[in-house]
């Protein structure tokens, strides 16, 4: 069937046919980020990096029996306008509840972003069995019960663990917005490690990577996703470590060169991170949304926490402008639409070329399909008649379809980005849209985009010679409209937007050949007649 086909259109429908698969498949299956090993080495078993595996009663255990824990009840509450932390007795950040409504979960709760499950910030494990069972059943001391931040105020705790020939204490200072810093001492020399924690688990992810990342050495990122970890890897040089979801992020960061962070996987393959201290150990954490300005704020190497998969490199500076415009509109979704206009204004110079190219395929067709009727015992003949046919009319059979492979990477870029904003978090647009973080309740919409697909697609030139090529093409924009209806709905907002802007230039080109093909239908009839006379 395919050799029934045009170049072009066998490239369309491979376009067509990518969007659709990488929309479908990625709904079900988010995509992987290959891990790199250039700034991590994978442990043996022979190495003494204790082995984690979770249980009910200390979190993990290693390759030593697992063992009874204290009450884990409350020590300390720091309340902030924007979160209320909790420190148990076990000296683990044991809550983080988001005061803003608009973090709320489907059940309507508060945003809670210390997993029920699985290991907690600031967790000391230690590699000496016998200490680590005692230190599972002893409970801290705390310096305040209950503490206040002001809007940019800051409050330091100190915990304190007596053991046997050992006391721990940690110096913690909290931050309004959100970060800490800790300074963890031991009187004797011990061998310990600090857990990260894990990710939040708030809402459903939606087509998005969860997991764990490390940031280290020469800006490598790599990704551990949860259910697909395998071994050990061990990181020197790291500028920050995070448990994130698509929206929030436990981040460990400002940490010395020679800090070994440890990746390994739980009982479902998921990752599990934690950090090698010495007897004096200071690092910086941060547990809360990844929004952009608030990281940057506190130290812009946290901004990397920030990840968009594949394309980063296009999609971080396209967030960049996307955040300069919302400065400027102070409203997402206007932000949203403007940045759409300046991207198709930016490919309007290719797009147009496509469409024009596209334009003069349709008029030649006929002659094309001459040409195609007259050698068709030929093949190789057609074909060079064929390409002499489109070079002399200056019709490029690839043109319509290059501006689109192109804005491909800039598609999946925004996808990502949009997909991936918190900031879009109870960002209202116009009546019936009040989030553009989820989609829309009323499907109008995914409706309005999958229509401008359809009307887009019905004034594109076509020059179709198989009936089931057509009813594919014809399909689309319902199969579309099916898929964007679970988008975020500021993602279908751009799309729609685009579509329109597709609809107006090709409306244009089209008036411009309509203008060219009476010119020239004038021109002859000028001819005929003054051959006449």
């Amino acid at each position: 069937m395919l050799d029934k086909f045009t170049p072009n259109q066998r490239l369309l429908l491979a376009v067509a046919l990518s969007f659709l698969f990488f929309i479908g498949y990625t709904t079900i299956f988010p995509p992987k980020v290959p891990n790199a090993d250039q700034n991590g080495t994978k442990a043996s078993v022979a190495q003494t990096v204790p082995q984690v595996q979770p249980s009910a009663a200390t979190e993990t255990s290693a390759p030593i029996q697992a063992v009874n824990t204290v009450s884990t009840d409350t020590l300390t509450t720091i309340s902030a306008k924007e979160f209320t932390l909790k420190i148990d007795t076990l000296g683990r950040i044991s809550s983080v509840i988001l005061s803003d409504k608009k973090h709320n979960g489907k059940d309507g709760k508060l945003a809670e972003l210390i997993s029920a499950v699985g290991a907690k910030p600031l967790f000391i494990r230690f590699a000496d069995e016998a200490l680590n069972n005692v230190a599972s059943t002893t409970a801290y001391a705390s310096s305040a019960d209950n503490i206040v931040l002001g809007d940019n105020g800051k409050a330091t705790v100190t915990l304190t663990q007596n053991l046997p020939e050992l006391t721990v204490t940690k110096l913690l200072t909290f931050y309004a917005d959100g970060h800490y810093d800790a300074k963890i001492t031991l009187s004797n020399e011990k061998r310990y490690y600090v857990y990260l924690g894990q990710h939040p688990q708030i809402i459903e992810q939606m087509m998005t990577v969860v997991g764990s990342m490390v940031y280290a050495g020469d800006n490598l990122t790599t990704i551990f996703e949860d259910g697909d970890v395998e071994g050990r890897s061990i990181f020197t040089d790291v500028h920050l470590a995070s448990s994130f979801d698509q929206y929030y992020a436990s981040i460990m960061f400002n940490l010395a060169p020679s800090t070994q962070v440890i990746v390994e996987r739980d009982m479902d393959n998921n990752p599990v991170t934690y950090l090698e201290g010495p007897n004096n150990f200071t690092f910086s954490g941060y547990i809360g949304p990844k929004e952009h300005k608030t990281l940057a704020a506190i130290n812009p190497v946290l901004v990397n926490a920030i990840e968009y998969g594949w394309f980063t490199f296009v999609a971080a500076p396209i967030f960049k402008v996307l955040m300069w415009l919302h400065g400027i509109l102070g409203n997402w979704g206007w932000a949203i639409v403007a940045l759409t206009i300046i991207i198709r204004i930016f490919l309007y110079p290719l797009t147009y070329k496509g469409m024009v190219s596209m334009q003069k395929i349709k008029d030649i067709a006929p002659r094309i399909k001459e040409v195609q009727e007259k050698y068709k015992g030929d093949p190789q003949r057609m074909n060079a008649a064929v390409m002499e046919m489109y070079k002399k009319h200056g019709a490029n059979p690839l043109g319509g379809c290059l501006p689109l492979l192109l804005q491909i990477p800039v598609f999946f870029a925004i996808y990502r980005v949009l997909l991936n904003a918190v900031e879009l978090q109870g960002a209202e647009w116009i009546l019936w849209i009040h989030d553009l973080s989820r989609m829309d309740p009323y499907y109008i919409m995914p409706i309005l985009m999958g229509a401008t697909m359809y009307y887009q697609q019905k004034i594109t030139p076509s020059n179709f010679t198989d009936p089931l090529q057509e009813k594919i093409f014809k399909f689309l924009p319902i199969i579309f409209t099916f898929f964007f209806v679970t988008f975020p709905s500021g993602l279908v907002l751009y799309w729609f937007v685009n579509n329109l802007f597709s609809i107006g230039q090709q409306f244009l080109v089209n008036k411009q050949f309509e203008a060219a093909r009476a010119a020239r239908h004038e021109a002859h009839l000028a001819e005929k007649h003054h051959e006449k006379n």
